[in-house]
């Protein structure tokens, strides 16, 4: 399996300073800053892009359980809000809200949410964040 990398720089001090986020594919540059993460500045955020992450991880893991299970998507959109806060022992991403809207033709609803709770357990982002408390909101949908 290929590794994949991602890098960041940063320069100055915590509040002034500032950085850049690649990923190593060229798919996405941008910059962060203090106000791009804890305020409502503009740039992104390590949260950000771990929210985005985890939603494409979900996303592809439901699209496998659906098809191992018999069942065709159309379409699956997953939003991912990951929630930073400020605890005694520092900043702590304590949960990310999973949100899907599947376009997906003669499935029951409850096969169909235990194959999204299966998905959100065993995706490899949601394995590589079990400390995080993850919740998903699955809903069925004509058009996502």
């Amino acid at each position: 399996m290929p590794i994949r990398q991602a890098e960041a720089i940063w320069e100055g001090n915590l509040r002034e300073g500032r950085g850049r986020m690649k990923l190593s594919s060229v798919a996405f540059e941008g910059a962060y800053s203090y106000p791009s993460r804890f305020e409502d500045g503009g740039g992104t955020n390590p949260e950000e892009l771990l929210g985005a992450a985890h939603a494409g991880c979900f996303s592809m893991a439901f699209s496998a359980a659906l098809t191992r299970a018999g069942y065709t998507p159309e379409k699956i959109h997953t939003t991912a809000s990951v929630h930073l806060e400020k605890l005694e022992e520092g900043f702590t991403i304590v949960r990310i809200n999973l949100k899907t809207k599947v376009k997906i033709p003669g499935i029951q609803e409850d096969a169909f949410l235990e194959l999204a709770e299966g998905a959100k357990k065993n995706c490899p982002i949601s394995r590589a964040l079990s400390v995080p408390e993850i919740t998903l909101e699955a809903q069925l949908v004509d058009e996502p």
